[in-house]
């Protein structure tokens, strides 16, 4: 009987822990690919039912009609008239503290102190200088507002669609009294997944809007009537700020007043 090489014995044991090691490697892929598979599907799932959620709730910026909960305001701009509605029943302090600040004649005499033309105008600061301005309970009320300003106010009723009046702020939760009104015209669909909104408002943005704001920025209103003022206001030339953004208007634009129906 022929004896076998140790080198022989040696390369053998090899062979079988290399093989050993892919196998191990092989099947351990396998697993992970199972596991990303389940992973997504369980997501799509959760997608699909948060899907049919949203697509039932009510949208109340696709109606120009001013519900019984809803309360509507004319902003009187020396451009022209913008008439919003306001969403009480989603956004109330932010609301509140609009309709108080208007009926108080805080915002007579105010500029739209920031213009982007295909982003959105911006207006709401007494100071005129973008750093300006209180909530209502700056100072009154601290439960409310700390000083900070007030908090955000999340709703899956409402987006920053072409038209949308939502509350400017510094960060999460420091609302105070300036406001901007979107005005992109721009598709946005290709930037968006169908999936993670109401089916409607999705394509309310393929007219238009700035989905990203989406969750940081409190939306309060809509623009019902007067659109043509706020691409009228969105073109008007501009200058650098003292942030050195080319968003302040060379001509003032005044709002004069702020009615409340």
């Amino acid at each position: 009987m022929k004896k076998i090489k140790p080198e022989f014995l040696l390369a053998l044991v090899a062979l079988v822990i290399i093989g050993g090691a892919l196998g191990g490697a092989a099947y351990n892929n396998h697993q992970k690919n199972e596991a990303a598979k389940a992973a997504k599907a369980k997501s799509e799932k959760a997608d699909k039912a948060k899907k049919e959620q949203l697509d039932k709730l009510e949208l109340p910026q696709l109606s120009k009609t001013v519900g019984k909960d809803e309360t509507k305001a004319t902003i009187k701009t020396t451009e022209g008239d913008i008439t919003v509605k306001l969403f009480n029943k989603q956004a109330p302090l932010a609301v509140e503290n609009f309709v108080k600040h208007a009926k108080d004649g805080y915002y007579d005499g105010t500029t739209v102190h920031r213009v982007v033309k295909d982003f959105m105008i911006q207006a709401g600061d007494p100071d005129g200088t973008g750093q300006g301005g209180h909530s209502i309970w700056y100072e009154k009320d601290k439960k409310i507002d700390s000083g900070n300003g007030f908090k955000n106010e999340i709703s899956d009723q409402l987006y920053n669609i072409r038209g949308a009046l939502s509350m400017a702020n510094a960060g999460p939760d420091t609302n105070g009294s300036q406001f901007f009104i979107n005005q992109n015209k721009d598709d946005q669909t290709k930037d968006i997944k169908a999936v993670k909104y109401p089916q409607k408002i999705y394509d309310a943005y393929k007219k238009g809007g700035y989905p990203s704001l989406d969750g940081n920025y409190t939306v309060f209103g809509q623009v019902i009537e007067g659109m043509d003022t706020v691409d009228k206001i969105a073109n008007v030339k501009v200058e650098e700020n003292d942030n050195q953004e080319k968003s302040k208007p060379i001509d003032k634009i005044e709002i004069k007043s702020i009615e409340i129906d």
